[in-house]
């Protein structure tokens, strides 16, 4: 069926921000609404380009996350902020942000000392109300005291195809006020910083000019280089007075002064000083009955160095492994420098570039938005989907000098928590390939041609900068594994045959290395302890990496296949892998997993080389009589079929009956899911789920036999995988049961306990969570496929609908409309032969 190609006229940003679809129930938070009240509380909602470090605008405008040096600093909240002073006017000075919230006022460090922000005790608004519009932030203040309503607009680009464009260090925030009141009303705006770039006292402090602003610097003198950054705040407002030098003095002379500064609406101009420890810029202006005026106040930060290397080097010829040119790592950094910074050769070239382009970029931003939230999808979903591709802004994402991108698997407080781009974390993430495909690749390509040996065996923690490493510990079985899926689902978006042909030789390789480490007898399943995302080995098949074993068979089957080659010997394997699947791990509800150690070729448990999981004595009485530590036996896991949902992600038919499949995600369902936790015991990682909270457990023991010491984490609750099973309940039929997971899930990260935009697992912004993104497809069965320029539409809801399309090329929506398929390109191209709609 050739593709009915529409041009729709989309909802106007402003528009969307207060559509009908976003009012409240009278009961509590609608999903994908606006935030009030306590509703606000935790809200910080990232700013920045992808892979250039970022800050978060809080729910009530707060300026907060400050991490723009290259490490996660969460609670790093800098003295700054927009004010408003209205002439003539009592209680007419006031911080341009809703109130502090309660939970700052105790438990924080110093806290009971009465250190705190000094702006925190400044009049503010009284009213705030927050919506998100992905990668808009939208702050709504009033105040009775105030003729002025206020409304802050925070975004940075966010633009699907264009990495470039969207890892730029940089963000703005819109100040528009309208005037209320039945007269005119004369004002100034202004924006005040302590010069929080200087942190090092050591190195040189100082306030620099930019065009209608200042750039907050830290120059390195004598101390690293690593020591220099810069942070420039400025306007596009050529009536812009500065202030480049606040009072310096004791105590808080500096910010008293200028707060006496904001309260009698005084326009100071100073040149940059010595030691100046803050800086403000003035903007007058005045506003007629109903008049308003938006004032763009524009962020850029520059940090070209660190001094941050992770990972030890290979020593030898086999590690570096049978790509390895030595010409690529001449001149090579040993920090970690990104991307921007070799891109623009100073802050002013970024400003420059913000100022010039910013039109465009706003523009092309929107289009994404405004496709994204036309979709009529189930609200709880855009907001789970969007909610998380905030982790493409924080600091769980980096992007090297030469444009490869290398990642967290999440944030601690103020560093970054398991580094490498860890390949089982990242299975999950299925946000990235669809959105920025190129980027995508670029894992693909370090999974394989480095961080892979000459033996096939490849490390599950890549080196920064980018390098070959030492291989002194187990592959991971599920991330290894699935990166042959995530290879075969990588070429489908990008459509580069020159690609997948010169990647194809590695993936054979690296499955050739599995066969004989993990499965030695050719039995089809993963036989020998094979290490995966629980931080431990199962020992014996599970359904869980003995699915991705099949399913990575099965891809690189159809991959040789399309190439040319023989795949003969992996079609065998499969065969064998869904008979051992179907029946022997099938317990005729769920897959399980058989557990076994003593006729296997590795080691006896206490002997064999593991992360954190040595036997004390007690621990060797327990071996005897159940086996191995930390497996889940006769358990319903939540991941127990996950290589059938990677596989469907990638666009693979998969191997197992789907009958078998349905059912294990049924009893998923039933046993692990947890409307109230109260009664739950969880020794292990507690606060992602508890008490009163809902969630989705990773293990449940229905038919017994549930181990003294279960895997680690068995008891915990990760949104990823809760986002996986949903998708994956949704595209077998189950679309009612996928949902209530995904209500469960982002009930718990409404505003009040929980950051809305912050789904954290052993670290904030937790890669895992991007599984949110197959939602999308579990429900419409929307997906392109470049290689043959085919659309698939197969959707699991009834009647009409719109939904978001990103390829590699471009993105748009795709809808049915009376049964009829149509696509919208709004950006790019998207090149359709033909529309299979089931």
């Amino acid at each position: 069926m050739p593709p009915k190609i529409v041009i729709r006229t989309f909802i106007p940003l402003l528009a969307l921000l207060s559509s009908p679809a976003c009012d409240h129930k009278p009961d509590g938070r609608t999903f994908n609404a606006p935030y009030e009240g306590e509703y606000l509380s935790q809200i910080a909602f990232p700013i920045g380009g992808m892979g250039a470090g970022m800050f978060c605008i809080e729910g009530n405008g707060t300026i907060s996350h400050m991490s723009i040096h290259h490490v996660p600093e969460l609670f790093n909240e800098p003295l700054m902020f927009a004010a408003l002073h209205v002439k003539g006017q009592e209680n007419g000075s006031k911080v341009i942000e809703g109130n502090v919230p309660e939970w700052k006022k105790y438990g924080r460090q110093g806290a009971t000392l009465g250190i705190s922000n000094p702006a925190w005790g400044f009049p503010r608004f009284d009213r705030a109300r927050f919506t998100a519009r992905f990668p808009f932030a939208h702050i709504e203040l009033t105040d009775d005291d105030m003729p002025l309503d206020a409304e802050i607009t925070a975004w940075s680009p966010f633009i699907p195809t264009n990495e470039d464009d969207s890892g730029l260090p940089a963000g703005t925030l819109e100040y528009r006020f309208t005037n209320r009141s039945a007269k005119e009303v004369e004002a100034v705006f202004s924006y005040n910083s302590n010069n929080f770039a200087h942190r090092n006292h050591q190195a040189q402090g100082l306030i620099e000019p930019v065009g209608n602003g200042f750039i907050l610097t830290q120059r390195p003198g004598n101390q690293p280089r690593y020591e220099h950054r810069q942070f420039a705040i400025f306007t596009d407002d050529t009536t812009t007075i500065v202030n480049h030098s606040w009072f310096r003095g004791q105590w808080w002379d500096p910010v008293t002064m200028a707060w006496n500064d904001i309260e009698q609406g005084t326009l100071r101009e100073n040149s940059p000083k010595e030691g100046a420890p803050g800086a403000s810029l003035y903007i007058p202006f005045t506003l007629e009955p109903g008049e308003s005026r938006t004032i763009r106040l524009h962020m850029v930060w520059y940090v070209p160095y660190s001094g941050i290397n992770y990972g030890p080097d290979a020593e030898t010829d086999a590690d570096r492994g049978v790509k390895y040119n030595p010409a690529q790592y001449e001149n090579y950094p040993a920090f970690y420098e990104p991307w921007y910074g070799h891109r623009f050769p100073d802050i002013r070239a970024v400003c420059d570039y913000w100022l010039n382009n910013y039109g465009r970029l706003k523009r092309e931003t929107e289009s994404f938005t405004e496709a994204f939230y036309s979709s009529t999808l189930p609200p709880e979903v855009i907001e789970a989907v969007a909610a998380n591709l905030t982790i493409l802004k924080s600091p769980t994402v980096w992007r090297q000098h030469d444009g490869r991108m290398w990642n967290w698997e999440g944030c601690g407080d103020t560093w970054g928590s398991c580094h490498g781009s860890c390949t089982h974390v990242w299975n999950y993430a299925q946000a990235l390939p669809h959105l920025f495909p190129a980027m995508e690749r670029t894992l693909r390509e370090t999974e394989f041609r480095v961080g892979q040996n000459s033996e096939g065996h490849q490390v599950f923690r890549n080196n920064l900068p980018i390098r070959p490493t030492r291989h002194d510990f187990h592959a991971a079985a599920d991330g290894q594994l699935g990166g042959i899926l995530k290879a075969y689902r990588d070429w489908r978006i990008s459509g580069d045959q020159k690609w997948i042909a010169e990647l194809y030789p590695l993936l054979v390789q690296s499955l050739e290395y599995c066969i004989r480490t993990w499965d030695p007898r050719e039995t089809g399943a993963l036989e020998e302890p094979h290490h995966n995302t629980y931080d431990i080995e199962f020992w014996g098949p599970d359904g869980m990496c003995s699915s991705i074993y099949a399913e990575a068979l099965n891809a690189l089957s159809k991959i040789g296949k399309a190439l040319g080659h023989d795949t003969s010997r992996y079609d065998t394997l499969l065969a064998k892998s869904v008979h051992y699947l179907e029946e022997r791990l099938f317990n005729g509800e769920y897959f399980a997993q058989q557990v076994m150690w003593r006729e296997l070729n590795a080691p006896d448990p206490t002997q064999a080389m593991t992360f954190h999981s040595t036997y004390s004595e007690e621990a060797r009485e327990i071996l005897d009589v159940e086996g191995s530590k930390y497996q889940y036996g006769n358990g319903c896991l939540s991941d127990g079929v996950i290589g059938d949902w990677m596989a469907w992600a990638a666009g693979l038919d998969g191997v197992l009956d789907p009958e078998k499949v349905r059912s294990h995600l049924c009893a998923v369902h039933k046993y692990n899911l947890r409307h109230d936790l109260y009664d739950h015991a969880n020794p292990q990682r507690t606060t992602y789920a508890l008490g009163r909270d809902g969630g989705l457990l990773l293990c449940s023991w229905p038919k017994g036999g549930k181990p003294q010491l279960p895997f680690v984490y068995s008891n915990e609750v990760w949104s990823g995988i809760e986002y996986q099973v949903a998708a994956h309940l949704i595209a077998e039929g189950e679309v009612e049961k996928g949902l209530e997971i995904v209500r469960t899930c982002r009930n718990r990260y409404d505003g009040r306990v929980r950051n809305p935009f912050n789904e954290y697992e052993c670290g904030s912004w937790y890669a895992r969570a991007l599984s949110s993104y197959s939602l999308l497809q579990a429900l419409t069965g929307v997906r392109y496929d470049a290689v043959d320029r085919t659309l698939h539409i197969a959707p699991r809801i009834e009647g009409d609908f719109i939904t978001f399309l990103s390829t590699a090329t471009g993105f748009g929506t795709v809808a049915v409309v009376g049964g009829r398929p149509e696509v919208d390109v709004v950006y790019g191209r998207i090149d359709i032969d033909k529309i299979q709609y089931e």
